[in-house]
């Protein structure tokens, strides 16, 4: 097959989930291991109270890994935001690609907390919320991965 992936061929449509628990997190979280993104993909709205970040993840809602792997963007929104910080993450070069290796949830008080998305390489990005509200949405159709090959881990 020659070109890019189409919606049809997987048999499934773009994905729009949401997650208010830490339990509807973890699937979040399992659908955007190893997605990418560039640190000028990270966008903290202070006056929408919005983290947004856009990134091309890994599909994987088909229990099984595509050969050759495709992937897809997709917007990680996060609400309810108070302040964002983040360690080890360059955040003057928008170049610099980080990859998720997990995203979670660690609760405060009266349903407050902080989102965590936890990078490869020790990178964190912190979001301190009021309340757990994150979204997960499929903006583009989905294309194969450039290197051709799923992510190793060691």
């Amino acid at each position: 097959m020659t070109g890019d992936a189409r919606f049809e061929d997987a048999g499934g449509g773009p994905l729009n989930l949401g997650a208010m628990d830490p339990e509807d997190l973890r699937v979040l979280s399992a659908l955007l291991q190893d997605a990418v993104l560039t640190v000028a993909d990270i966008s903290w709205q202070k006056r929408h109270r919005r983290l947004a970040l856009l990134v091309n993840r890994l599909r994987r809602e088909d229990g099984a890994h595509q050969s050759p792997p495709e992937r897809v963007r997709a917007l990680v929104t996060v609400g309810n935001v108070l302040a964002v910080s983040s360690q080890g993450v360059a955040r003057g070069d928008g170049e610099v690609v980080l990859s998720v290796l997990e995203v979670g949830f660690e609760p405060g008080e009266e349903g407050a907390g902080f989102v965590v998305f936890t990078l490869a390489g020790d990178g964190v990005l912190r979001a301190s919320v009021e309340a757990l509200e994150v979204g997960l949405r499929d903006v583009t159709r989905p294309y194969r991965a450039v290197s051709g090959r799923l992510p190793e881990h060691g």
